[in-house]
């Protein structure tokens, strides 16, 4: 059996996955995945303070190697239907590009998977797909957990690819051989409230919030590593909530997110924050600290020879091998790589989360064709 990855993709885009909505995708792949003898289970996670979350975990071969492919379904909303030019969710293929919510990000990836799939024999080893529709938004319901149940029930991997966009330029460019963590934070000052011309009887924060800016601000972090940019913190906001000129206000905040490399964790961040904070004299004030949301941990998968074998196989298909790459944002290949070494390897994207976000099918069509290269070779063990 044969599956074209357009069709499947286009599919895939009708369906209206909206976070946290499965919309019938998770439906659609199920049936393609049965039909080309996996075994699928649908698993349902909730908690956390968080929406539940639909999962799809599939399987097919027994003994081998064992390769991982990890996706999302879900999308980000369309927002103003009227800045595209058709509907985001009806496919429209024109001049040999395919339109719609999700074509880059990232249901392309797994229609050309799924693609790929078809044409290995099932006995060549064991492939597992675990696809989430809980990426794009809280995170929290979706592919961490669905790679826990997998560890806890046996479903180890040897080496996993997640079909988010990597490339650059061309297919196969660029893979993410890592990513950067990212962690926020907020620092509120309190002083004394009180009028501009009796300064003597207030204590304004906002002098002490200056200088806690220019001391998170001021100093870098780091240098970087042979495969990571320097770290760097971004003040993201300054707020007062102080509307007149004739109040010395009581508290300001400013909050902040740092993304760093692998030469540091939350932990030690944290406490890099904490002496920044400690090095400015208060003045009277209150200065409060605290780190806001769930930090991600930068991570580098190991080189080795798979990873060369998926290089060697864009070589050979596009003349050079490509980038290894740890740029970009968070991505949820950073759960993934708790378990096992993960690599990005996905189409062009700089169309995602836009209007008439859309894809090449030549470019799809050669992803599919990286994909089953690469499985050919990964099963076989022959890294040249």
């Amino acid at each position: 059996m044969t599956i074209d990855p357009a069709d499947l993709l286009a599919r895939l885009i009708a369906c209206p996955s909206v976070t946290p909505e499965e919309a019938g995708a998770l439906d659609l792949l199920e049936a393609e995945l049965e039909a080309i003898g996996f075994a699928v289970t649908r698993l349902r996670f909730e908690g956390d303070g968080s929406y539940p979350v639909g999962n799809l975990f599939a399987t097919r071969g027994q003994g081998g190697r064992r390769l991982l492919f990890a996706g999302h379904t879900d999308v980000v909303p369309p927002g103003d239907s009227a800045h595209w030019t058709s509907d985001p969710f009806t496919p429209r293929i024109e001049e040999g590009k395919i339109f719609g919510r999700g074509a880059a990000d990232m249901k392309s990836g797994i229609a050309a998977f799924i693609a790929a799939c078809a044409e290995i024999p099932p006995e060549a080893g064991t492939i597992h797909l675990a696809i989430t529709n809980d990426e794009e938004a809280d995170a929290i319901n979706g592919t961490e957990k669905l790679v826990a149940w997998m560890a806890e029930h046996g479903h180890h991997f040897d080496f996993a690819i997640v079909g988010e966009p990597s490339s650059t330029q061309t297919v196969g460019d660029s893979i993410k051989i890592g990513r950067r963590g990212s962690i926020s934070g907020k620092v509120t000052v309190t002083g004394t409230q009180g009028h501009v011309a009796y300064p003597h009887k207030a204590n304004n924060p906002l002098p002490v919030l200056a200088a806690v800016a220019t001391a998170l601000s001021s100093e870098k972090l780091d240098a970087g590593t042979d495969h990571f940019p320097a770290s760097n913190l971004e003040l993201t906001t300054i707020d007062v909530g102080n509307p007149v000129s004739n109040v010395i206000p009581m508290s300001g905040t400013l909050r902040f997110n740092i993304r760093y490399n692998d030469i540091w964790t939350p932990e030690t961040l944290t406490d890099w924050v904490r002496a920044r904070i400690a090095s400015v004299n208060p003045c009277g004030t209150n200065i409060a600290f605290e780190m806001s949301g769930t930090p991600s941990r930068a991570f580098l998968s190991p080189l080795g020879a798979d990873i060369e074998t998926l290089s060697a196989v864009i070589a050979e298909r596009n003349g050079k091998p490509p980038e290894y790459s740890t740029g970009g944002g968070t991505s949820d290949a950073r759960f993934i790589a708790q378990y096992g070494p993960v690599v990005e390897c996905g189409l062009v994207g700089p169309s995602m989360h836009k209007a008439d976000e859309h894809i090449a099918l030549a470019d799809l069509t050669g992803l599919t064709e990286i994909y089953s290269a690469f499985m050919r070779r990964y099963f076989a063990g022959d890294p040249a």
